[in-house]
């Protein structure tokens, strides 16, 4: 039986009648939180190509030093998932599940569990597909060590991604221009801009990839200590809330997050 593989997207066109300076100016001197609009507005702005990256990563220090409210958060996840396309799966399926890292010094562990969860006795019941990152920091990203494999390419398009899944079960890729277009390039922008430590810009980048890969529910790494981003258990704490209300809150559950030790 062929499957029809579709896509659907929330990309949606908005006014662009947002003053960059006072967005930043605003955020700078905390005068009030931004309007869910404005956020929109913003973000698909930068997607667009009508903010530049001067101003962009003017704004990401300013949430680095005035940290965006949950709502805000929640808010601007959104914007990075609506982007682009949310991938839809063909019904009835089996369960998809997804683990994902916040990130930390020689982690290799979804090298090796995606491949296992989709093979082990599971198989035909569970898919996992996994939206993953590049190296951040001071950390390497499983999509730079999967490249060191000749042959892997982890930029796929929709369909290919959709496609790989139903046929051995798991897929690991990164965010594309057709997925998370806004996280693909956030993420490079913190990367040299030194804001990545951000609660509120680590909990969009890695849920809104979730959110577009649309799996039923997610199992969250959150790594602290002297080998990851958050330096103490109650940051690595915070930023499980963070990510845990912001999945749930967008149907993925459960969303569940262990705290690991990378001292």
């Amino acid at each position: 039986m062929t499957t029809k593989h579709t896509t659907t997207s929330s990309i949606t066109k908005r006014a662009t009648n947002l003053n960059p300076v006072e967005m930043i100016a605003r955020r700078r001197e905390n005068r009030r939180p931004d309007t869910d609009e404005e956020l929109h507005q913003w973000i698909s702005g930068y997607v667009d190509g009508q903010i530049p990256d001067y101003q962009m990563s003017a704004w990401l220090m300013a949430v680095c030093f005035h940290p965006l409210t949950p709502r805000e958060t929640a808010t601007l996840t959104q914007c990075y998932a609506q982007s682009g396309v949310t991938v839809s799966w063909p019904q009835p399926r089996p369960r998809l599940v997804d683990k994902h890292s916040s990130g930390g010094v020689g982690d290799k562990i979804s090298l090796v569990l995606a491949p296992l969860v989709a093979t082990c006795d599971l198989v035909g019941q569970v898919w996992v597909p996994m939206m993953a990152g590049r190296g951040l920091g001071h950390t390497g990203g499983t999509i730079d060590k999967l490249e060191s494999l000749v042959g892997y390419r982890p930029a796929l398009s929709v369909e290919e991604f959709q496609k790989t899944v139903q046929d051995v079960g798991c897929s690991i890729v990164c965010a594309t221009k057709h997925i998370c277009p806004a996280d693909q390039r956030l993420y490079a922008l913190r990367d040299v801009t030194a804001t990545v430590k951000s609660l509120p810009l680590q909990t969009a980048s890695i849920m809104s990839k979730k959110i577009a890969e649309n799996p039923d529910s997610i199992v969250l790494d959150v790594k602290y200590g002297n080998g990851a981003f958050q330096p103490t258990c109650l940051d690595a704490q915070k930023l499980a809330e963070s990510m845990v209300s912001v999945g749930e809150a967008n149907g993925l559950k459960p969303t569940t997050a262990f705290l690991t030790n990378m001292d």
